[in-house]
């Protein structure tokens, strides 16, 4: 069946070219968003109020929708807080001091370490974890500190943070605009994920490595973090107990992925199993730590932990409730008055597009990495992935298969290219921990991150 395409459909797409362009211009695309749904809410309720309401609706939809990503964060960053304020953090990455040994052993133990962190905690709190205990053992080892941020962007920033298959928060927002479940954008992102990080990492080590043997090394700079040269004072002061809490915590985590594997616990039940073990470790430790203060030291951590959630994910809600229009939120915000027999904006559009354009495997996959790429110049990694969900859906719509696999990979470019890896102003916190030049950090990971992507294009082709 053929639905006529109305204004509202060509409104939308044209605001999504706008986004476009906006991104490749390094631009913020907020306004752009807010507009967008003002003007679909004039043009399908030719009511001036109506669509002023649908504005502030849309962020209410997009908010209810994203808050359970923002709360685990949240959560799990108080808690991250915590753990590194009583010394725990430095108990649970302590064995890897005997392991690293030589330059090449501390790339990779560093990486993994901060990959696996990173699925935990998320990257943002591990680049302080891995940098103060990790730097001055890897530059013993003979790993430059170049090398070691490299280690912590593709690893954290890059493999963890775009496949994200413990918080869910990339994948809920992915799935979400591409109508789908976050289950299936996990699934189709494994073998896709696989190929990247392969690729990624052993190219940058490949170059890592002919550059410390020609000593072809930048200049490093002073860090100013007496974390890095030194323990600091730690609230609990008994290392045994500290060790104790590190291998329980471990022991929690653990059995929260096992039970997430026995009964099958996927997207928000396995983030609420998360984010519960995080609450309870987070009150815990903190009666520990604060003693007679740990009431309101908890408060405390936990509004510290929101306040970064919501500075994460603000520039996110008006970007997701415009892409959510193009779906089932459509309805809820604005009314019924998509014509009759309509599937939704983006729906429509994908079976008209599959009537004009013969669109296949090849072109549809080059278009969504370089899409999702586009989505990650402003350097969020988060604010556009949004809009490769909705593309995704469109174009699997006009092929007739791939849907997973499309989003999967968008959400995969978005974040390798603006999560922090080779945009200058998001590798500011990795290269400020590590004492390098963020520039010259975003110079050494681009070639790796190309190759990577171009290579994981390649068997996206295949996999749909």
């Amino acid at each position: 069946m053929i639905i006529e395409l109305t204004a509202l459909h060509y409104v939308y797409l044209l605001f999504i070219v706008a986004i476009i362009v906006a991104m490749i211009m390094k631009k913020d695309i907020t306004l752009i968003c807010i507009i967008g749904i003002l003007a679909i809410g004039l043009i399908g309720t030719d009511s001036v109020y109506k669509s002023v309401m649908g504005v502030f609706n849309s962020f209410i939809y997009a908010t209810k929708e994203l808050m359970p990503t923002i709360l685990i964060i949240s959560v799990i960053t108080a808690m991250s807080n915590v753990l590194a304020i009583s010394g725990i953090n430095g108990e649970i990455v302590s064995p890897f001091k005997a392991v690293i040994k030589s330059y090449w052993i501390a790339y990779w133990v560093i990486g993994l370490v901060m990959m696996i962190l990173s699925w935990f905690f998320w990257p943002s709190p591990a680049v302080a974890l891995i940098g103060a205990l990790f730097l001055p053992i890897a530059k013993k080892a003979g790993l430059p500190a170049i090398g070691v941020a490299i280690a912590m962007n593709l690893f954290g920033h890059g493999i963890a943070l775009s496949s994200d298959y413990v918080i869910q928060a990339a994948p809920k927002l992915t799935a979400d605009a591409a109508g789908i479940e976050v289950s299936k954008v996990v699934a189709a992102s494994v073998p896709l994920t696989i190929t990247m990080a392969v690729v990624t990492t052993t190219v940058a080590f490949y170059m890592l490595r002919k550059d410390i043997k020609s000593g072809n090394m930048p200049i490093e700079y002073e860090v100013e973090n007496d974390e890095i040269e030194k323990e600091g004072p730690h609230l609990i002061t008994s290392k045994v107990l500290r060790k104790l809490l590190a291998l329980t915590i471990f022991m929690l985590f653990a059995i929260d992925i096992g039970t997430m594997y026995i009964y099958k616990l996927q997207g928000g039940d396995a983030t609420a199993l998360i984010g519960g073990t995080a609450i309870f470790i987070l009150s815990i430790v903190s009666i520990m730590s604060y003693k007679k203060e740990a009431l309101e030291n908890i408060t405390n951590n936990l509004v510290k932990g929101l306040q970064f959630g919501f500075k994460i994910f603000g520039i996110v809600i008006p970007v997701a409730a415009f892409f959510y229009l193009g779906d089932s939120a459509f309805s809820d915000i604005f009314g019924n008055i998509l014509p009759s027999g309509s599937n939704g904006i983006v729906n429509d559009l994908g079976v008209a597009l599959s009537n004009l354009v013969p669109l296949n495997s090849i072109i549809a996959s080059i278009t969504l990495t370089i899409v999702g790429a586009i989505t990650g110049l402003d350097g969020s990694g988060f604010s556009g992935i949004s809009l490769v969900g909705s593309i995704a859906r469109l174009f699997s719509t006009a092929i007739g298969d791939g849907v997973e696999t499309l989003t999967a990979l968008g959400q995969l470019a978005g974040i390798w290219v603006g999560g922090g890896t080779i945009v200058p102003w998001a590798l500011i916190p990795v290269a400020a921990i590590c004492g390098v030049d963020a520039f010259e950090l975003a110079k050494r990971n681009l070639k790796p991150v190309a190759i990577g992507l171009a290579v994981t294009t390649v068997v996206a082709m295949f996999l749909i």
